[in-house]
């Protein structure tokens, strides 16, 4: 069986930078104001986006109806699958809805969804309790949420054990997440903890290789320890890893490139991250179930 942790010169090195394809070259993310933003809204804006959110089950809590508002075709429909669903509606005057408005495009429709309910990092610790494999993905204050969206889209599909966030500085879970996971944050255990650090002590105490994307990896990801219990890593977009997250990684990892363009998103970099574990630890197992060692 493997040392859980690299020791020593193997545990992180600062000495080859490379050409990265990591979460800290997201500089190239689009920088609007909207997309900035790292608060999330608890709104759906919009007839449209109201009604594919009554059709996919979004946890919705209220529905916010301008009076008056001319009956149409999308409305009907939108008050008979609130009825259908016992969400309940309330009419509010325009000048109402567009204070409560972010985008100025609510057509005389909104709705408020349930607040999202967060896991404590004890309890994804604890589902992927054992020594099997299993990834647990940690951003480092991440702002972008589409980003966001994508990231907790792959994790659901690598089969990964959760994701954990900071409390501050850092998306939530909001109205967009579920539009922009495709539906995917409703089946992934997602944690708030005020300190990313002393979470990744706790991961460590479980087993989990701290793993983080970083310019600085002395390794490339090919070449790195990635099967098994990892807990990935992520920076924010255009800072990358801070000082504590990177002091607490045990080791660092970047994507191989050819081409000339500075990297990949955050949100791509983690896709590829992920399947490389998904690769190694497929791996392993292969190799232990043929040769009937335990490693």
């Amino acid at each position: 069986m493997r040392d859980r942790r690299p020791t020593g010169d193997s545990k992180r090195s600062n000495g080859r930078a490379g050409r990265t394809a990591d979460s800290s070259a997201a500089e190239s993310d689009n920088r609007s104001p909207h997309r900035e933003r790292s608060g999330a809204s608890n709104l759906i804006e919009g007839k449209h986006a109201v009604l594919e959110a009554l059709e996919s089950n979004i946890p919705i809590k209220t529905l916010l109806l301008q009076s008056p508002l001319e009956p149409t075709e999308d409305l009907k429909r939108i008050q008979s699958l609130a009825e259908q669903a016992g969400i309940p509606m309330k009419t509010l005057p325009r000048a109402r809805l567009d204070t409560l408005s972010l985008r100025g495009a609510h057509q005389g429709v909104m709705a408020k969804i349930a607040p999202f309910s967060y896991r404590n990092i004890e309890s994804i610790i604890d589902s992927c309790a054992g020594t099997g494999e299993a990834l647990i993905v940690v951003l480092d204050h991440i702002t972008d949420m589409g980003n966001f969206g994508a990231i907790i889209r792959t994790a659901e599909v690598v089969g990964a054990s959760g994701i954990v966030i900071p409390n501050r500085r850092s998306v939530e879970v909001g109205a967009d997440t579920y539009k922009t996971s495709a539906g995917a944050v409703s089946r992934m255990p997602i944690a708030q903890v005020p300190n990313l650090a002393h979470a990744l002590e706790l991961m460590k105490e479980a087993g989990f290789w701290v793993a983080g994307a970083s310019e600085k990896a002395d390794e490339e990801c090919w070449d790195a320890p990635l099967s098994g219990r990892i807990a990935l890593v992520m920076g924010s977009e255009g800072e990358g890893l801070s000082r504590l997250t990177l002091e607490s990684c045990d080791l660092l990892v970047s994507l191989p490139q050819r081409g000339t363009i500075g990297s990949l998103n955050v949100a791509q970099a983690m896709t590829a991250l992920s399947y490389e574990w998904m690769r190694q630890s497929r791996a392993l197992s292969n190799a232990s179930s043929t040769t009937g060692e335990e490693f």
